[in-house]
């Protein structure tokens, strides 16, 4: 199983950024997925989740109306667009198997870093 996250870098405040996971020897498409964040210096944060057939989706509070995840099952890809950033959302992200509304399996990609900075 293998999940590369993509599509990180620095943007200013009210920036936008959209996010990439592909997947292999994994068959995405079966399953339910989540983004997770890791801010620097705390624990995992889930972000969002999406159903295998891409929908229903849900979101954290903290990310709701801004962010919008969507799955592309065709391109074995989940996406997650992130608008109107803030500093909170300066963080690493993570693909990963859903494990209920908001949790998340263990096999995570190495991520990729989102900066939200002046």
């Amino acid at each position: 199983v293998q999940l590369v996250e993509s599509g990180g870098g620095m943007v200013q405040p009210g920036g936008s950024l959209r996010l990439s996971c592909a997947a292999s020897g994994f068959t995405i498409a079966s399953y339910d997925m989540s983004w997770v964040r890791q801010a620097p210096g705390k624990g995992p944060e889930w972000v969002s989740r999406i159903n295998s057939n891409g929908g229903p989706t849900y979101y954290a509070d903290a990310v709701k109306g801004r962010f919008s995840i969507s799955r592309d099952n065709a391109k074995i890809t989940l996406y997650l667009q992130m608008n109107s950033l803030d500093t909170e959302g300066t963080a690493v992200y993570y693909c990963a198997e859903a494990a209920g509304i908001n949790g998340y399996g263990p096999n995570w990609g190495d991520g990729t870093q989102v900066t939200v900075s002046t």
